[in-house]
């Protein structure tokens, strides 16, 4: 297995932080949020979320962000770098939410 290293002065984006996060697991994924999802094994629309479950949002063609479904409605996201990575809603009001995926699946 592969070591993860440290993110680059300014921390995480939103596909370094699922990338790092799955890889202190065991399981390797892809560098950005459009090719994550395009790996994961799609959640059909009205199955519910499991913790651990990948959220994304924009559209098929190009999916801008990726966070790590926690439970109850909310996730652990990195906003961009420099900003904090935090514990937030998955939804909310005018999101563009896309689906979600079960990476290793």
């Amino acid at each position: 297995m592969r070591k993860f290293r440290e993110p680059a002065e300014g921390g995480f984006d939103c596909s370094g932080l699922t990338r790092a996060a799955y890889l202190a697991a065991g399981i390797d994924l892809p560098r950005t949020a459009q090719t994550q999802y395009e790996a994961g094994s799609v959640v059909p629309p009205r199955e519910p979320l499991q913790i651990g479950d990948l959220v994304f949002y924009g559209t098929a063609s190009n999916i801008h962000h990726v966070a790590i479904y926690i439970g109850d409605g909310q996730m652990i996201t990195a906003p961009g770098r420099k900003k904090v990575v935090k514990i937030a809603p998955y939804r909310w009001q005018k999101d563009d939410y896309f689906g979600a995926t079960r990476p290793g699946k």
